[in-house]
């Protein structure tokens, strides 16, 4: 077990190092774009790239380096030209610069000559903050359901519950929000219509996460609900259970004593993962409903081409992505002792 699990962790290093390359080298394909601000800013951002080692920096004009960014206001009579490095020096300078210092350059847009994972941080706990609370209603909610539909099977309550949640797990979240949005904000006003300052008021601020937690949480319900009755069902028509019914225990105590826990073990692992994955957030939902977390982040990094932030937000939902994995594979053996992932046979 413990050489599989050194090897799923590597694994996912491996992984996400490729994934990191590649985004890097293609997005730096990309024409490059002069950042936001006077000049002091932009000389300020520049000195900044030169010292990354992702452009050149001379006194004179040097074309023979390429393609030219930008030309300083002259100081003393002397201007400074940046001309742009090729794209596999700067993704040698880039490993070099987040392995021995932990740099992942600056903001151009957002905060201009802000360290990105400066911003990243800042951000990253209105995200964190949102997804835990709706894993913490969508979790118990979506089990329960599937539970109560299973014990209902092919009764009224089963029909009503799975297609319910058929109909319902076959809308696009940005759909859910915009009728929420305009059913409780604009007709009837009861809920804040975009996330609530920091400066608002704590009742604000409750209200504030009403709308985005039930959006959120709503897909999870319906999808925790279908698995946890699809589960279910198949261990109580199993033959242990039926067993366990002729020996003389209740449908009762033959639900929680076993059939319960035996269906738990596909399910409970989906729920270490999703509970990780809270930190990833919701990149559709933040923008609409104006939450500063990293999802929106992430968007509003691509309209704006400020690359840096881009990367720092990827390796984030990257790490994220790829620990969910992990800890997914990981978990069938420590929960169910039948399971060893690796182990001899």
């Amino acid at each position: 077990m413990g050489k599989y699990v050194l090897k799923r962790i590597g694994l996912a290093v491996i992984t996400a190092f490729i994934i990191l390359s590649l985004t890097f080298i293609l997005v730096k394909l990309l024409p490059f774009e002069r950042p936001l601000g006077d000049d002091s800013k932009q000389i300020a951002y520049f000195d900044k790239q030169y010292s990354l080692g992702y452009v050149y920096r001379f006194d004179r004009p040097m074309p023979q380096y390429g393609e030219h960014l930008y030309r300083s206001p002259a100081v003393k009579g002397v201007s400074n030209y940046y001309y742009l490095v090729p794209v596999m020096e700067q993704y040698v300078n880039w490993l070099r610069n987040i392995i021995t210092k932990w740099d992942w350059g600056c903001s151009k847009t957002f905060q201009p000559n802000v360290q990105a994972s400066v911003i990243i941080m800042s951000r990253i706990g209105y995200s964190i903050r949102l997804n835990i609370i709706s894993a913490v209603v969508s979790v118990p909610v979506g089990i329960l359901l599937g539970i109560w539909a299973a014990l209902k099977k092919n009764t009224m309550t089963d029909h009503i519950i799975s297609t319910v949640v058929m109909i319902f797990i076959s809308i696009p979240s940005f759909v859910l929000i915009s009728f929420v949005l305009r059913i409780f904000c604009y007709n009837l006003g009861w809920l804040p219509s975009t996330w609530p300052a920091d400066t608002a008021s704590t009742a604000a601020k409750i209200k504030g996460y009403i709308i985005p937690v039930f959006c959120l949480s709503f897909g999870s319900v319906c999808g925790y609900c279908r698995f946890v009755r699809a589960e279910l069902c198949e261990v109580m028509e199993s033959d242990y259970l039926l067993l366990a019914r002729t020996k003389g225990l209740t449908r009762r105590q033959a639900i929680v004593r076993h059939a319960l826990k035996n269906a738990m073990v596909p399910i409970f692992p989906s729920i270490l993962a999703e509970v990780i994955s809270v930190l990833g957030g919701s990149m559709i939902l933040e923008s609409l409903y104006g939450i500063p977390g990293i999802g929106k982040l992430f968007i509003l990094s691509l309209s704006y081409k400020d690359y840096d932030i881009l990367f720092v937000d990827m390796a984030i939902f990257t790490t994220i992505d790829l620990l969910a994995g992990v800890v997914l594979d990981l978990s069938y053996g420590f929960i169910d002792p039948r399971i060893r992932m690796g182990a001899k046979k």
